[in-house]
């Protein structure tokens, strides 16, 4: 990047692509609020993880390329990671990785076409910081001179979940760095074996380094039609609050492509630098299960989970006690709304039970008993005939929409905090202990002043409880 004086500033700019629904993590990753956005190795979010890896010196603020629906969410792990300048770029809908990319290098390419980009997804673990980091050195110096720089992951086995590379002959002058000489797709387990028995092949981590002109340029060259609505799609941006909101018909107008597929397997200027850092997709829960820390029978346990006279097994429970005993290789997961259970080998097809629950129309399939929303959350507690009760919690200063029902009344008692409630053309301060009805019909909204977290019980009665019935006036989020 270019500073004041015309020298090149040595900063990398990280590209974060948090766009996944991590369906094999299912029921914990759901598309409201996939595995990116999960504790699942450590105390911090997979996305915190990622921003983590790429701050300090050297680093510019990271983009963060996400869903629409997840701003909120985005921004406010963000915020508690300070990951401060972050930009969140939001799609209107998911095309794949290569338009995404592109609008990245876009926005960069505004103010220094030739800084570098450190393109990576939101939700990989990598155990060996001090590796990477050195590996990504190599690919940032083969990258300021045109090349497109992959991270081959050295196999530990036989993995038919990753893709493959063939390593090519050495780059010259870049110690470390090799061309690339062909992509292959996940393979069988035969293959897969062939793979790694001759050290020529690595898995591809999915991660690039490349300046945003190298990006653009192979981009108009090998997928105009990509470079076309991505361009449409970023002229046509707004500012939403802190988001840059790319225009929406130009970024449905691309094609759904990956950029392994839009470019890096087409370009000529393709490299890989093989590294040993850990790394791992987390694509399942056996991945998971393998990057765990685990006791002395190779058991790993998350949460309220209690493992006796058992082997190798991974449980988790986000809320229930669970308890496993005499068991081998198996995979519990326990949510407030759902109970996996499975043999470690098969968790790569969770992805079949999530389809089955779509094709059955269940909620459970997208989406969890607790649903964040920009103010902050609430969940389902009791459900009737007639009638549901709720928890609903609302952040310092921030206020729901002003709206109506018209199948459902309300009633909401405050347990914690105070509320500022507007009913009709009244105003009315609820503290904890008070409530307030709200008939149907009436326009209403919610609005915590405090300074701490407003907790209420919300409870529904009507002919209809559905989350569809509302009608806004105004909403502070921008939402119809």
């Amino acid at each position: 990047m270019a500073d004041g004086t015309g020298a090149r500033n040595e900063t990398i700019v990280p590209v974060i692509l948090s766009g996944g629904t991590g369906t094999r993590l299912w029921p914990v990753s759901r598309k409201a609020y996939p595995k990116q956005f999960w504790p699942l190795i450590s105390g911090r979010t997979m996305l915190q993880e990622t921003a983590a890896r790429a701050a300090g010196n050297g680093f510019a603020p990271p983009i963060v390329v996400a869903n629409e629906e997840h701003r909120f969410i985005v921004a406010e792990q963000l915020r508690e990671a300070d990951a401060e300048g972050a930009r969140i770029m939001l799609e209107p809908e998911g095309r794949n990785s290569a338009p995404a990319i592109t609008a990245a290098a876009l926005l960069i390419a505004e103010t220094d076409p030739d800084a570098v980009l450190w393109i990576m997804a939101a939700d990989a673990s990598i155990a060996d910081t001090a590796a990477l980091l050195s590996a990504l050195g190599i690919a940032v110096r083969a990258a300021r001179e045109g090349f497109i720089v992959t991270f081959g992951m050295r196999p530990t086995a036989a993995e038919t979940g990753y893709g493959y590379i063939e390593r090519g002959p050495a780059l010259d002058g870049h110690d470390g760095a090799f061309r690339i000489a062909r992509f292959i797709e996940k393979p069988e387990a035969a293959t897969a074996t062939a793979l790694i028995a001759d050290g020529r092949h690595f898995w591809n981590s999915g991660m690039f380094v490349a300046t945003a002109r190298t990006l653009l340029a192979e981009m108009e060259r090998l997928a105009p039609d990509v470079a076309r609505a991505s361009r449409v799609a970023f002229d046509a941006r707004q500012l939403d609050l802190d988001f840059i909101r790319l225009g929406a018909e130009g970024f449905r107008s691309s094609p759904d492509i990956s950029i392994d597929y839009a470019i890096a397997e087409r370009t000529d200027r393709a490299a890989v630098v093989p590294a040993a850092i850990g790394w791992s997709d987390v694509g399942s829960w056996s991945a998971i299960w393998e990057v765990a820390a685990k006791d002395a029978s190779g058991n790993a346990a998350m949460g309220e989970a209690l493992i006796e006279d058992s082997a190798r097994c991974y449980v988790r429970s986000e809320g229930a006690v669970t308890a496993v005993l005499g068991l081998e290789d198996v995979v519990v997961i326990t949510t407030p709304d759902a109970v996996l259970v499975t043999h470690r080998d098969k968790t790569q097809n969770v992805k079949s039970v999530v389809d089955r629950l779509k094709r059955d129309k269940r909620p459970e399939a997208e989406a969890h008993n607790r649903v964040y929303r920009p103010w902050g959350f609430y969940e389902s507690l009791i459900q009737g005939d007639r009638f549901q009760v709720k928890r609903i919690v609302v952040m310092p200063g921030a206020k729901l929409s002003l709206q109506k029902h018209f199948h459902r009344a309300e009633h909401w008692v405050v347990v914690a905090g105070s509320a500022l409630v507007t009913r009709d053309a009244e105003t009315h301060l609820v503290r904890e202990n008070e409530s307030l009805y709200l008939p149907l019909g009436c326009v209403h909204r919610l609005d915590n002043p405090g300074r701490i977290p407003l907790t209420l019980i919300e409870v529904q009665s009507g002919a209809y409880l559905g989350e569809d019935d509302i009608v806004r006036y105004e909403d502070t989020y921008g939402r119809s």
